[in-house]
């Protein structure tokens, strides 16, 4: 490798909660964190209008701003920002030892740690009126944006443990919640299904797809179709919440960082270590249990503090004392 090729401490990858909460915390240790911001700077909070629900905003506050803040916040204590995406990855198995990153199929860096925070993205149906209408009623996360439908009439799409959990959430706050199943059955386990089919408020439509999301600016209403016999009908809603999974953006960490088998990246125990010496994961790309802005950034913190340690064990840097993380 070329003595050119710029040597980075603690490498930041995706700028998501997780990623700026650990970029917060390894520039105040003094880890002289680089980030590089990926294709959605920001993460999926840039496509949430209201974000209520995390700790400091009693008022609430916009995903846009609330990612720019922590960008700004990061930045302050020394962060470098760069917008770029990592293309490859060449990590390695020895404790101590330099891991090679391709930035934009182009650019060359060595990083003696790097911090995963790519995060997860929402699947959706595809439709163009779905689209268009995300954050204007369309969601993929019933307990971000469930609040804001308190009291009204909604619908959600799934027939897993997820969408069944969002349901019955959704029916304890929504007047009525119409349940979409496109198969004949559920495939959640049967205590979920047991769940819904025992909430009466909870509409129930199995074999049944969305044909349309109705309205301009915002949700008004949803027509759907049986995909056995035909037939459309159209029904008054203000949400519709799509429930039919995540995918882990962890596509070019194949074949290097364990995985479970949906793609998720395995950590040890509570930390956020991964099996490569000095590779850490934190956020949505670790976590599909949660998936909320609050335990992304949770994480974040844990990662900085896993990579500064390793990095203190291994001699690359002092160890810091717990005071420089209040």
């Amino acid at each position: 490798m070329s003595d050119t090729v710029e040597r980075i401490k603690c490498l930041i990858i995706g700028s998501g909660p997780a990623g700026y909460t650990a970029a917060i915390y390894a520039s105040r240790a003094d880890l002289k964190p680089v980030m590089y911001t990926g294709m959605e700077p920001g993460g999926q909070l840039t496509t949430t209008t209201e974000v209520d629900n995390f700790p400091g905003y009693p008022e609430g506050i916009d995903g846009p701003t609330m990612m720019v803040q922590l960008q700004q916040q990061a930045e302050r204590f020394g962060t470098e920002v760069r917008i770029g995406m990592v293309t490859a990855v060449e990590f390695s198995d020895e404790v101590g030892g330099i891991h090679k990153i391709t930035v934009d199929n182009s650019t060359q860096l060595e990083a003696e740690t790097v911090i995963i925070s790519t995060g997860a993205t929402a699947k959706y149906l595809g439709l163009p009126s779905e689209q268009r209408l995300r954050g204007g009623g369309v969601s993929a996360c019933a307990v971000c944006d469930g609040f804001f439908y308190k009291g009204q009439d909604v619908a959600i799409v799934g027939g897993g443990d997820t969408a069944a959990e969002e349901a019955t959430y959704l029916a304890n706050i929504c007047k009525k919640v119409t349940m979409l199943v496109r198969r004949d059955e559920m495939r959640a386990s049967k205590a979920m299904q047991h769940r819904v089919t025992s909430t009466k408020n909870i509409d129930l439509r199995y074999n049944t797809e969305v044909d349309e999301v109705l309205g301009d600016m915002v949700v008004e209403g949803l027509r759907m179709k049986n995909n056995q016999t035909g037939e459309k009908e159209t029904i008054d809603i203000t949400g519709l919440f799509i429930a039919i999974g995540h995918k882990p953006n962890t596509d070019i960490f194949k074949d290097q960082i364990t995985m479970d088998d949906t793609g998720y990246i395995k950590t040890e125990g509570k930390s956020t270590k991964t099996n490569k010496p000095g590779v850490f994961a934190s956020g949505d790309v670790q976590d599909k249990e949660y998936r909320q802005a609050v335990t992304a950034a949770g994480t974040g913190c844990m990662a900085a503090l896993d990579a500064e340690r390793y990095l203190a064990e291994i001699g690359s840097v002092e160890e810091v004392t717990t005071s420089t993380y209040n």
